[in-house]
């Protein structure tokens, strides 16, 4: 069985799979083979580049595995210490690839659309494939939920147990809320800025997350007892 500290940094090297995958297949990919609002680009796009969308389908799918193991590790990480943390960084992180992994079905269903006409309902190509990339957008909004969710045992975990610093948890947990609240606004178009300004509030908690794990770990059970003792001895001389 891996130590502690083994599974911190094999759960922070997934999560920061997660960050990465995402970044390129999401923000940099999947905005190069997609044009909301034009359906004939949208659908030129995927046929005068199938390769690039293959890829940004790839990058997807990697998303879902990272983000998989990510909420396995944590779960194997928290589950002694703080079980309720432990099951629901896990749910809500599995729930989050669920979301993604739908989002990389519509645009896998996309590109087969736009390599066969005759799949499209009517034989509309564009509009088939403008709606399918629209659910895709859907789910990803959807899982956002999820991934802000996630943030909040996280820094449940931090805070109840101390093997992680108290900073680090409220600001995953105020990271947590603001990725929720953004995700929330966005539904509305005159809101979806101030929603995009509160989800970046994640990105502090989330980097140090990483850190932490992948170059401390966990703090260890000894030092945590320690510390108990010296204020229960400070209690007791008072």
């Amino acid at each position: 069985m891996p130590s502690l500290t083994a599974t911190a940094r094999w759960t922070g090297a997934a999560y920061l799979g997660v960050a990465v995958t995402g970044m390129i297949g999401h923000l940099v990919l999947r905005t190069q083979i997609t044009a909301p609002g034009d359906p004939d680009a949208a659908l030129g796009r995927l046929r005068d580049d199938p390769g690039l969308a293959q890829l940004a389908i790839v990058f997807e799918l990697l998303i879902v595995v990272t983000q998989a193991l990510a909420a396995w590790g944590f779960y194997a990480l928290f589950r002694r210490d703080h079980p309720t943390a432990a099951f629901g960084v896990a749910a809500f992180g599995l729930a989050n690839a669920v979301a993604i992994l739908g989002c990389a079905g519509f645009l896998s269903t996309s590109l087969a659309v736009a390599s066969d006409p005759t799949l499209a309902p009517a034989g509309d190509a564009a509009a088939t494939v403008a709606l399918l990339h629209g659910l895709s957008a859907a789910a990803w909004e959807g899982g956002a939920v999820f991934f802000g969710l996630w943030l909040l045992p996280m820094g449940a975990f931090a805070l109840a147990t101390g093997r992680m610093p108290r900073v680090l948890g409220w600001a995953l947990i105020a990271g947590g809320v603001g990725y929720v609240l953004g995700t929330l606004l966005g539904a509305w178009a005159a809101l979806a800025p101030v929603g995009e300004a509160l989800a970046y509030l994640a990105t502090v908690g989330e980097l140090w997350m990483i850190g932490y794990l992948l170059f401390v770990g966990i703090r260890p059970e000894v030092r945590l007892r320690r510390v108990a003792r010296t204020r229960t001895d400070v209690t007791a001389r008072g």
